[in-house]
């Protein structure tokens, strides 16, 4: 693979990535406010399994000590492109800074964990129905 696809590859991973984080983080106010408020839509059981299987997998993820497969894939094609140091795309930029914290593992651990205990409470306040 030559390097520019490579780089092309690695900030097309990272938006996908970036879409799922906005997915199960944006999901959850929306599916509590949806249910107070009566929307249909907050009750799709495959949009609330879909959820709580990512939350539940990003967690054993963290609990396991391993990086996120996405994060993994994305820095083997950045190594690649032969990307390092400060050369880094204009999605690189903004989104890895959106995505990626410099804080202890501990601290993922406990923010995922605590998340993913809300995601599965929301099954109970907002019950997802077929």
């Amino acid at each position: 693979m030559n390097p520019a696809t490579a780089a092309l590859l690695a900030d097309a991973l990272l938006t996908l990535h970036t879409a799922l984080v906005l997915f199960v983080v944006g999901l959850l106010p929306l599916l509590l406010v949806g249910g107070a408020l009566g929307w249909r839509w907050v009750h799709h059981l495959g949009l609330r399994a879909t959820h709580l299987g990512l939350m539940l997998f990003i967690t054993a993820q963290t609990w396991l000590g391993q990086l996120c497969p996405l994060t993994v894939w994305e820095q083997d094609l950045r190594r690649l492109a032969g990307q390092g140091g400060y050369t880094e795309s204009f999605i690189e930029h903004w989104l890895a800074r959106l995505l990626y914290w410099d804080a202890p593992w501990w601290v993922f651990v406990a923010a995922y964990t605590g998340f993913a205990v809300l995601v599965a409470g929301a099954w109970w306040w907002v019950r997802p129905r077929r």
